[in-house]
């Protein structure tokens, strides 16, 4: 299936701006569906004179009367007259009788969209007619400003021209209050009342100013400002940004709309929602967040001071092996301290294993004094990988080439060391080889002594749950070492 925006840009009107608009529209119609208790499906005339639905939502408040997906259907210019005259007229068009066929008989309104005066869909509004409800404050409330934005869609003034974030945002069901053009409240659903309530606003709203009313019972008074002129915004035909409301009991998302229809009294619509609990688990989230990123910063600091103090010791150190000894541990030790610098400036467990492996090759040749200088090369990407797995791979894949470097070309001229990343279906693949001497007759990397290997078929095997492999690349002269890892993460694309 095709994106909403190549969909839109299939029908006659397909000018960016168009576009963005009616894709506003659909990322916020499900507060319209909600309030209208209505399906709503988006249409776009098609050059041939057909229509065709490119986007659908269903009411939360209640039960769709278009179980269908209609995304995808078209009907003929004969079917969609109504369309036809909304669009071209720029009023809503009542469509015929209600539809009683079937077992969800409906009554359809179709709505223009609008834009800088130019048509660019339409919207039908199909109604249930099989659901029977008592009349109600609540219902006329949602009903009336339903009306409104429909109105408002027609004269295109909405939706904003910002996007909304309507996912996040707070519902029509979370607390509904509608004011008047004053400011004063009109109508406060219960869950509205219930919210200001925990916030400290005993009694009801009727009447009441809500932006003073806001102001006062918000804890920090710049905040309290800034929430009052977002309620004066919206009642002034402004599109203010959602904010939160924060009292000393609770917490509250509060999002404000204007209500400017064409020919009916001007007002604004909040919705407010209870965050109380979500912003605690945030600001929980964020203090373990920057506790665990000081974690990591001071063993960086420590492990580049035991670094430190290992290095002032390999130069006073004149036996060759013990000097060796000491700097192959600064190697290690200050490749680990990279992964724990790179997770101390994430805000993830996650670790980018290319940036780290950026850092560690130019230390191989500050650090590696045997052999001759071999040019490194690094091809392919690692991707990212949880730190668990990325610290015993970064150290293996150092092992790896400080071998290289060591016994690759000794008595030879200096070569190349390449490192290769590359994916074999969800495994990690990486293979270190050179164009060296190449490894010694009957050498088994299962049983060598050597330090370095043995540290990494440890990590491999035990840390990482892979495989090594080591012997000639294949058609060429040298070394080639595999390490084959199962389920890596791929690279971010």
């Amino acid at each position: 299936m095709s994106s909403l925006s190549e969909r839109l840009t299939r029908g006659t009107a397909s000018s960016p701006a168009q576009v963005d608009h009616a894709r506003r529209l659909v990322a916020d119609w499900q507060l319209l569906a909600d309030l209208a208790f209505a399906d709503l499906t988006l249409w776009v005339p098609l050059p041939t004179g057909a229509w065709w639905c490119v986007a659908q939502v269903r009411p939360l408040t209640a039960p769709t009367s278009l179980p269908e997906d209609m995304v995808g259907a078209e009907l003929d210019a004969a079917a969609a007259e109504a369309f036809a005259a909304a669009h071209r007229d720029g009023c809503p068009v009542t469509d015929g009788e209600p539809d009683r066929a079937g077992s969800r008989p409906r009554r359809r309104e179709v709505i223009p969209v609008r834009h800088a005066g130019v048509g660019v869909a339409v919207l039908a509004k199909d109604t249930n007619l099989a659901v029977t409800r008592s009349p109600s404050t609540l219902e006329f409330t949602y009903l009336d400003i339903a009306a409104d934005l429909c109105l408002m869609v027609s004269a295109g003034t909405f939706p904003p021209e910002k996007l909304q974030d309507a996912e996040m945002g707070p519902r029509v069901g979370d607390g509904l209050v509608r004011l008047d053009g004053a400011g004063r409240v009109s109508y406060a659903s219960p869950n509205a009342l219930s919210a200001y309530r925990r916030i400290g606003v005993a009694g009801d709203l009727a009447g009441a100013d809500l932006a003073e009313v806001t102001s006062r019972v918000v804890t920090d008074r710049v905040a309290g400002e800034a929430a009052a002129a977002r309620v004066t915004a919206a009642v002034a035909g402004r599109y203010p940004d959602p904010m939160d409301v924060e009292a000393a009991s609770a917490t509250l998302l509060l999002r404000a709309l204007p209500l400017q229809a064409p020919g009916a009294d001007p007002g604004a619509l909040v919705l407010v929602r209870d965050v109380t609990d979500v912003r605690r688990r945030d600001r929980a989230l964020l203090t373990k967040d920057a506790t665990i990123r000081e974690i990591h910063h001071r063993v960086k600091n420590n492990l580049q001071t035991v670094a430190a103090l290992l290095r002032l010791q390999a130069r006073r150190m004149t036996e060759p092996a013990a000097r060796a000894a000491l700097e192959e541990s600064v190697r290690r030790v200050a490749s680990i301290a990279v992964v724990h610098e790179t997770l101390a400036g994430s805000r993830e467990d996650v670790v980018d294993v290319d940036d780290v492996l950026d850092q560690v090759l130019p230390m191989l040749g500050d650090l590696t004094s045997v052999g001759p200088a071999a040019g490194t090369r690094r091809t392919g990407s690692f991707g990212e990988l949880p730190a668990a797995a990325a610290t015993p791979l970064v150290l293996a894949v150092t092992e790896l080439l400080h071998n290289a470097a060591e016994h690759a070309f000794v008595g030879a001229e200096p070569g190349t060391i390449e490192l290769v990343a590359e994916r074999d279906g969800d495994d990690l693949v990486v293979r270190v080889r050179d164009d060296g001497q190449g490894l010694p007759p009957g050498f088994d990397p299962i049983d060598s002594d050597g330090l370095g290997l043995q540290i990494v078929r440890t990590l491999v095997t035990s840390e990482l749950g892979g495989s090594l492999s080591m012997g000639p690349p294949e058609g060429r002269t040298g070394t080639e070492v595999v390490l084959t890892l199962p389920g890596g993460k791929r690279p971010r694309r």
